[in-house]
């Protein structure tokens, strides 16, 4: 079950090096039986102006949304959409996107939710691809349909919800946005930065009460491949890996590729991701939020 993990020094040194693969390492192996690439992008746009060969598109907010509830999709509608992108249960899945991965790990995130056995992030994402001038394609594939089996979703321990955070004693709280969000000097991205559409909108602007500011890019260098584990950790330093750890942003994709670095590359035994969020904080009747830089 699953494609060999790839002997990359770098990986060697994160706590799950299974976990990342490199352009090189997929490029020699695109079309190998039981691997499957998937794009998810901000842009979901993207995806129609070149992929990888082979890959096939989750958009975030219309594949990984319950229509109607609030929330990530059901074991039943996962299980569909794993069917309808020809995904096995037992595929290794290699997902990759636009900026430096946002809503890939975000996807990433939730095929973990989901419990498959082998899901892995391309180190660099779309802008590793593209910029290394790799072989793309706008063919779409149509795989046959897999008989993807129906598991229910685990939220925890992996994923928050608002009403844990009402008494944060003994929590780590990591807020992934830039400075100024977290401020509260900006109120909310003037657009979204890869579609240029309104963002979602909030109340009010700052911070949840005890977080502390990391934003999400200083584990990754400006080309989008992550760092070396001694300056990660350098970044993360001021936090205990064995404590309660919750991860948010705005929407929860910046933090998603914050709770990321921190399981898979850190190897933090207890660390969540908060995807409602400042959108759903900052909106939160009698939410208490704090402003400022903290310092």
């Amino acid at each position: 079950m699953g494609i060999e993990q790839e002997n990359n020094p770098q990986f060697a040194q994160f706590a799950h090096p299974e976990k990342f693969v490199s352009a090189a390492w997929l490029s020699a192996r695109l079309g190998t039986p039981g691997l499957k690439v998937v794009e998810s992008d901000e842009d979901a746009y993207l995806y129609d102006i070149g992929h990888i060969p082979g890959a096939v598109r989750i958009d975030w907010t219309r594949d990984l949304n319950d229509p109607v509830i609030r929330d990530l999709i059901d074991g039943e509608a996962f299980a569909a959409l794993m069917r309808d992108r020809g995904i096995s249960r037992d595929d290794t899945v290699v997902v990759y996107g636009d900026h430096a991965n946002w809503w890939a790990a975000y996807t990433a995130w939730v095929f973990e939710l989901f419990g498959h056995p082998d899901v892995r992030l391309l180190d660099g994402g779309r802008d590793a691809w593209m910029g290394e001038e790799r072989d793309t394609s706008y063919a779409v594939p149509d795989y046959p349909a897999t008989e993807y089996p129906v598991v229910e979703r685990q939220d925890a321990p992996l994923r928050t919800f608002a009403k844990e955070l009402v008494d944060r004693d003994g929590i780590q709280l990591i807020d992934a946005r830039t400075p100024e969000l977290y401020a509260g000097e900006q109120p909310a991205p003037a657009t979204e930065p890869a579609t240029g559409k309104p963002p979602v909108a909030t109340l009010r602007a700052g911070h949840i009460p005890g977080a502390v500011n990391v934003p999400w890019g200083r584990s990754v260098f400006p080309n989008a491949l992550f760092k070396g584990v001694a300056d990660i950790a350098e970044i993360y330093q001021q936090f205990d890996p064995e404590a309660r750890t919750v991860v948010y942003c705005q929407m929860g994709e910046s933090s998603a590729h914050t709770w990321f670095v921190l399981n898979h590359i850190l190897g933090f035994k207890n660390a969540s991701l908060y995807d409602g969020s400042w959108v759903e904080w900052g909106n939160l009747v009698r939410a208490p939020i704090e402003t400022g830089s903290g310092e």
